[in-house]
């Protein structure tokens, strides 16, 4: 099936990233273009992965007040070169990712910040919940009830309020494929009144 360049356009559209990304992705879909969506976010885990070993040199910090002006946030957004760093599209993904931050108020970065303290005292919660059931099930029932429980406190394990289908994590993955470089969330902070 040959790709029309309306496909490429609405694919470019819909990711922002390069043109030959894009069709790449939809003539490996055979032109369809949920499977290119597929294809894309893929290879933005991909990209993400072989870049995560770079320094990260230059970042912006972006802000977000809600429009009652009781709640706030600030996110820094941290990249390997000022040239990404002053791009507006970058500016832009820090600021959306202040928003996420304001208006679901996470309380770690990434799994890994959680504590011992945490996990255990969810843990002990949950133990009660899964009383009863198969020994082999348990483990399995638990870790579900542990990771579902987490991942709203979570920053980059969250849904994207903007687009559900997507984490956080997975936003970042694909400005990394976008931007060509290193990209991750240094610090956050929110304030409400």
């Amino acid at each position: 099936m040959a790709i029309t360049t309306e496909q490429i356009k609405e694919l470019r559209d819909k990711t922002g990233i390069s043109v030959m990304q894009c069709k790449k992705a939809l003539e490996e879909a055979g032109g369809d273009m949920e499977k290119a969506l597929v294809i894309i976010q893929k290879n933005s885990k991909n990209a993400a992965a072989k870049k995560s070993d770079r320094t990260l040199g230059a970042g912006t910090v972006q802000a977000y007040i809600h429009s009652t002006g009781t709640v706030g946030a600030m996110v820094e957004l941290l990249c390997e070169t000022d040239f990404v760093a002053r791009n507006d599209e970058f500016k832009t993904l820090a600021r959306e990712i202040a928003m996420q931050v304001a208006g679901t108020d996470p309380k770690f970065l990434s799994m890994n910040e959680i504590g011992d303290a945490e996990k255990t005292a969810a843990e002990q919660v949950f133990a009660e919940e899964v009383k009863g059931k198969p020994e082999e099930m348990k483990a399995k029932i638990l870790e579900g009830k542990l990771n579902s429980y987490f991942k709203d406190k979570v920053l980059l394990e969250q849904d994207y309020i903007k687009n559900p289908e997507i984490s956080v994590k997975s936003l970042v993955e694909g400005a990394v494929q976008k931007f060509g470089e290193k990209i991750e969330v240094g610090r956050f902070s929110r304030f409400v009144i």
